[in-house]
């Protein structure tokens, strides 16, 4: 019988329980470095510095040292290098006279870029706008439902108010009318193309007295908002998080509660297509959508009207003023 071959065993690995001292060391080298480079960094050369201080000071035009005072080269200089507006900083009035004009010149010169790229961005914006304002009268015309809805393009947007000519919404009711749902589905379509952020915004009319229904005519304002939102959202599709609503009560006529019918129009549900553009252009965008020689900006009517909307709105003979009311006796 063949002996059998004894099967071949290895031996077993050594194992090295000090290899943490590798890893240990290699920490301890480097924080030393880190400490060696932060002493360095600590170190000032006084005699670099004074020349870079004396380069700097022949450079922008003066004889004197702008730094004074700060043994760092960046003490205190830091934010005033980076301060676009320069008057009473220490380096511009260190300047020559040329110097100071050069910078000036050139701050002006990039205000005047900034205004126009904002502007530019406005009259964009506002073009968009008047399309989507186009569309939407077009799809009330076919409908018959022009007289419903007024727009207007302003600072805050492309602004579709559902005024109550036609009882878009009755007397101390939230709810719309089958007239009014017939406005708002017909606004959707476009609206929901559009893509832009919506806000709706409640009102009531300044008739005298709360509301039949409600506490208030915040509650009541409020109530409308959300009434014409749940239709956009549930009946259009148009989705929620492009959605929002404010509450305004009587606080902002349409019309001056003093003018006959306005009653009527004063409690309605203004729809704002909010602009897709930043705030230094969306300040521009009525400049933008409604140019007009400034001379008349003053004696608009309009003007007039909105300086003392909200006082008149308050007034005693608004209730009586042969308007319908919102609560009392209905």
């Amino acid at each position: 019988m063949a002996s059998r071959r004894k099967k071949y065993e290895e031996p077993e690995e050594h194992q090295n329980h000090e290899r943490w001292l590798v890893t240990y060391a290699d920490m301890l080298t480097l924080l030393m470095v880190l400490f060696i480079v932060m002493f360095a960094m600590s170190q000032v050369d006084q005699k670099k510095y004074n020349a870079l201080k004396n380069g700097l000071a022949d450079g922008f035009g003066s004889s004197s040292s702008f730094m004074k005072g700060s043994d760092s080269i960046l003490e205190g200089h830091l934010e005033e290098a980076s301060d676009p507006e320069l008057d009473g900083s220490q380096i511009f009035e260190q300047l020559s006279p040329e110097g100071k004009a050069i910078v000036t010149e050139a701050l002006h010169q990039k205000k005047r870029n900034d205004q126009q790229e904002s502007y530019d961005a406005a009259a964009k914006e506002a073009s968009r706008l008047k399309e989507a304002e186009r569309k939407l009268k077009a799809a009330l015309k076919r409908r018959g439902l022009a007289d419903d809805v007024s727009t207007t393009i302003d600072e805050r947007g492309l602004v579709v108010s559902l005024v109550s000519r036609h009882v878009v919404f009755r007397p101390n009711i939230a709810q719309l009318s089958p007239r009014g749902q017939a406005v708002v589905d017909t606004l959707a379509p476009v609206l929901k193309e559009l893509g832009n952020e919506l806000r709706i915004d409640g009102h009531t009319n300044q008739a005298a007295g709360p509301p039949k229904y409600y506490p208030t005519d915040w509650d009541l304002s409020a109530a409308r908002a959300l009434s014409v939102l749940r239709r956009l959202n549930e009946t259009s599709g148009i989705p929620g998080n492009r959605l929002s609503l404010a509450a305004f009560g009587h606080e902002k006529p349409l019309m001056n509660p003093l003018t006959p019918g306005s009653q009527d129009i004063n409690k309605r549900v203004d729809i704002v297509v909010l602009p897709d553009v930043g705030q230094d252009a969306q300040q521009l965008l009525d400049q933008a959508a409604n140019p007009r020689p400034e001379s008349n900006v003053a004696d608009d009517p309009t003007d007039r009207t909105n300086q003392t909307e909200t006082e008149a709105g308050h007034d005693a003979d608004a209730a009586s003023a042969g308007h319908e009311p919102e609560g009392g006796s209905e």
